[in-house]
């Protein structure tokens, strides 16, 4: 009979994976020098985790701090913004949490999993995946309360969210945050107008 997972320890490992691969990047983790620095087996990392892309995408999820989880907690208690003028606040509160300092080496580390998922889909697509789907099905809502049907809805989150991880692309590698912002407002101008419409 397998002994049970020490809660515990999984916890205190998935937080110490969090922590190195901030430092060291995704591109070329492998579970041996991972488990080493850990002070650990790759084999212990497989029983607690089962993959390499499991023990990386529950990490990712630790992240206390996500704008996600803020952003999910403001539609909980204060409700979703009733009007277009409102909805801009809200996303633009939003992409300055994205993009504040503090959080950039974690963007680094999302689309550096994006980059991955392109040569390996089948690793990585379900994490990248699952990250831009949780945004998704959370703004859809905001839309529909806007007036909107359910497939513009979910179109014009899927335009938001796609649109906001690309904007954030240059500006990690050239440092240039200033003419991200100035792209991040001309695209809001274009966008509220259609939402103006749907109400």
């Amino acid at each position: 009979m397998p002994r049970p997972i020490d809660l515990a320890k999984r916890r205190e490992l998935l937080d110490r994976v969090r922590e190195y691969v901030l430092s060291n990047g995704l591109t070329s983790l492998s579970l041996r020098p991972l488990a080493r620095a850990l002070g650990t087996s790759d084999r212990m990392l497989l029983y607690y985790f089962g993959t390499k892309e499991r023990l990386i995408a529950e990490a990712l999820a630790l992240d206390a701090e996500r704008p996600f989880w803020r952003a999910s907690s403001l539609l909980d208690t204060a409700g979703a913004p009733d009007d277009a003028a409102g909805l801009r606040r809200f996303v633009e509160d939003l992409w300055q949490q994205i993009r504040a300092p503090d959080r950039r080496p974690m963007l680094r580390l999302y689309l550096e999993l994006m980059t991955a998922s392109l040569h390996d889909p089948d690793r990585y697509g379900p994490i990248v995946r699952d990250v831009l789907t949780e945004w998704t099905d959370l703004l859809t809502p905001v839309f529909l309360g806007l007036g909107m049907g359910e497939q513009r809805a979910r179109n014009e989150a899927t335009l938001l969210v796609d649109a906001t991880f690309g904007l954030l692309v240059a500006p990690l590698a050239d440092g240039h945050w200033a003419g991200a912002d100035a792209a991040f407002r001309s695209l809001l101008d274009r966008l509220e107008a259609g939402w103006h419409a749907a109400q």
